[in-house]
């Protein structure tokens, strides 16, 4: 019997992304499936019953996806994240999760330049704004997304700074890119810092108000990771003390409502997270998620699993 590959994602890959992913299965000898803008987990439920893998998006599994998939051996993100995924529970249903890293990150990066820029130029209101070339940018980790980042702001002249203790210093400064001691020197030299730090026990709320009130005049911050990385409130409070104090996202804060009402001047949030929304980056992470389950299944490779 051919193992069944499920592709779940309420927030749908592009169309030649799932050509691919399903070209791909076919030639394996794989059956595939695609269930895509679902409604309510119900759905998912029924689906998954009887699959061997699932690659997912920004879908959330947990255990109750887990308990219902009585044959599943492995689950991808197609993306870099994977605090979506209950790693716990999916070990303890024997089952294998794994990432795509550096498959989405120029799309990532690309974002977060432009946004910056959207933001400098006042949201191209016909104001005058200010320049990127000759100012500090830091890279909050220097994964593969802050590389690439590095990468683009080089080409606009910014000066680069990151701070990655799981990075050596040699790595960070063969790229051009100066390496700093503490997190806190980071947000006190740079008028500008993005952020790529995952979300997790340590990470949620560590962007608080004492690194924040350390950034230069001109202060912009960049969030192309995740919102829970964000104390809340201590971002209305550097709003409300600062007026030269910027903020953008790929992800909306719950305080949204609140800090467009007061300053839309100097926020700008995408409708959706669209990172990774580019015909490149999904087809790039779709090929990567098949191949990796097929590795998995025929070779036994485990090299992307994150439980």
């Amino acid at each position: 019997m051919s193992k069944k590959v499920l592709v779940a994602t309420v927030k749908p890959f592009a169309k030649a992304a799932k050509k691919k992913i399903e070209k791909i299965v076919i030639e394996q000898g794989y059956e595939f499936i695609l269930l895509e803008k679902y409604e309510h987990l119900s759905e998912l439920l029924k689906v998954v019953e009887d699959v061997d893998a699932l690659i997912v998006r920004s879908d959330k599994i947990g255990s109750e996806v887990l308990d219902a998939a009585k044959n599943l051996k492995i689950v991808v993100r197609a993306g870099a994240g994977y605090d979506n995924i209950d790693l716990k529970s999916a070990t303890e249903h024997g089952v294998t999760v794994m990432n795509t890293p550096g498959q989405n990150s120029n799309a990532v990066a690309e974002l977060a330049l432009g946004m910056m820029v959207y933001i400098v130029r006042n949201c191209f209101n016909g104001k005058s704004g200010y320049e990127l070339k000759g100012k500090k940018l830091g890279m909050h980790a220097y994964g593969n997304v802050g590389k690439c980042v590095a990468k683009i702001a080089m080409g606009f002249g910014m000066e680069l700074f990151a701070f990655d203790p799981f990075i050596d210093r040699e790595v960070i400064e063969k790229d051009g890119v100066k390496c700093v001691e503490s997190v806190e020197e980071l947000y006190s030299t740079c008028q500008y810092v993005s952020l790529h730090i995952p979300a997790n026990d340590k990470t949620k709320e560590s962007i608080n108000y004492k690194l924040l009130s350390k950034m230069p005049e001109g202060a912009t911050l960049v969030n192309t990771a995740r919102k829970e990385i964000i104390c809340e409130e201590s971002l209305m409070k550097i709003f409300e003390e600062r007026d030269d104090f910027k903020y953008v996202s790929d992800v909306a804060p719950d305080c949204k409502d609140k800090i467009k009402d007061k300053y839309e001047e100097r926020s700008f949030f995408t409708p959706k997270k669209m990172g990774a929304q580019t015909a490149e980056a999904n087809i790039n992470a779709g090929a990567a998620a098949i191949t990796q389950i097929i590795n998995f299944f025929e070779r036994g490779d485990t090299i992307f699993k994150v439980n």
